[in-house]
């Protein structure tokens, strides 16, 4: 039992890796695009082969599962003999809740709990659930499991995922910080303690997810002790089209002004703002610091981006009482040398020293980018959050132990 099928479905997409577990290699990957579309587009690429990309109508996820099962067996394409050479799936859901704080196998309880979450990630949790019910379509005998953004964080004590706020609106409606990526956080403090062949008991840790997703986790005693994402992705650093933090007084404030309703002004923080805001360029990283020696607005944005990603740093930092690791990863994280290196050039009080010649290397794999006499490792890992799946669905299939809620 090696082959594991890997999904993350969004409202209008579908993303996949199928692993061999044997040595955790990937045999193919893709992803379809503009479901529900009459031209949705299909990409497929099994390792080592002839890439496979065209368009085609493809209405609900039933049929794009349907069209990556084929992709996968095809004659050509094709990676496995049979789709019974797939031994289970592995889910990527975004928000848990307070139950759902561990990996598990799919039930019809899961299933509710997952629906019972939709309010609290309405643009996810829905999609995730209807790759769960398109998968299960096609592949009904096949064990299915869901990992959880949320659940690497659930250990945060409630000093840091309260808010201070009114209690009932806890105890009613779930009003607290869960966190995100925490997948990815996971996987490189685990990562990083294998390069530095230390425990990762061991290590105090600060990792940064920086992409058009951004957050910070704190780590200690190999758990998430805190981090920067809240109820919601919205809250903390500043990203792509994000917010992040800001006065919530805000919020009425501006409704009111500009006559806005909740889903305009919940668009606005979320779709309009951040690094697209300032800049009026892009949202991308790389524009905005191609830009900004001509652009003061590229380099504004870019400074309060690199402000509130150190600020978070140095606060978590205080929070640990002290930091042996800084781990940098995502797609900004991993390729961006000049933030890196703006961001550590102002953490010299912690004892950080980068090494120039180290930090300019772009390898794609993990690495140390402090020099030797810095008093704090700073790393670059590549993240990979379905590896990370792969590898939670592959035990719980191993122990063959459903969980529920």
């Amino acid at each position: 039992m090696t082959k594991i099928l890997v999904i993350n479905a969004g409202s209008s997409s579908l993303k996949y890796q199928l692993y061999d577990m044997t040595d955790e290699s990937v045999l193919a990957k893709g992803r379809v695009e503009r479901i529900g579309m009459d031209a949705s587009i299909i990409v497929h690429e099994p390792t080592g082969r002839e890439d496979l990309r065209y368009v085609e109508e493809i209405l609900d996820h039933t049929a794009a599962v349907r069209v990556v099962l084929q992709k996968l067996t095809d004659p050509k394409y094709g990676v496995i003999e049979s789709i019974e050479d797939i031994d289970a799936v592995g889910h990527r859901i975004v928000h848990g809740g307070e139950k759902l704080t561990k990996s598990m196998l799919i039930n019809d309880e899961v299933k509710q709990e997952i629906k019972r979450l939709f309010d609290l990630a309405p643009l996810h949790n829905p999609a995730h659930l209807m790759g769960i019910e398109a998968m299960e379509a096609n592949l009904p005998n096949v064990p299915q499991s869901v990992v959880f953004d949320t659940a690497f964080h659930s250990t945060m004590p409630p000093m840091c995922y309260m808010y201070p706020i009114p209690k009932v609106l806890y105890k009613k409606h779930m009003v607290r910080r869960y966190g995100f990526h925490g997948t990815s956080h996971q996987y490189v403090s685990e990562q990083a303690a294998k390069f530095l062949n230390k425990p990762l008991e061991s290590l105090k840790i600060i990792t940064c997810h920086i992409g058009n997703g951004a957050s910070v986790t704190a780590i200690k005693d190999g758990k998430s002790f805190d981090t920067s994402m809240g109820m919601t992705p919205l809250e903390g650093l500043m990203m792509g089209t994000r917010s992040g933090d800001l006065d919530p007084a805000i919020v009425p404030y501006t409704m009111v002004k500009e006559e806005l309703t909740v889903n305009e002004v919940n668009s606005m923080l979320n779709k309009h703002s951040g690094l697209m805001a300032i800049s009026g360029l892009s949202s991308d990283m790389r524009e905005i610091t191609d830009n900004m020696d001509t652009d003061p607005n590229a380099k504004l944005a870019f400074d309060m981006f690199e402000y509130r990603l150190r600020k978070y740093i140095g606060s978590y930092a205080a929070a640990l009482n002290g930091v042996d690791v800084i781990v940098f990863t995502a797609g900004i994280g991993e390729n961006s040398v000049i933030l890196r290196e703006r961001v550590c050039e102002n953490l010299t009080y912690l004892g950080v020293k980068l090494d120039p010649e180290r930090n300019a290397v772009r390898s794609g794999e993990d690495r140390r980018i402090s020099a030797d006499d810095s008093k704090v490792e700073v790393l670059v890992i590549p993240t990979n959050e379905e590896l990370m799946i792969a590898r939670d669905t592959y035990r719980l299939v191993q122990e063959l132990q459903p969980e529920t809620v």
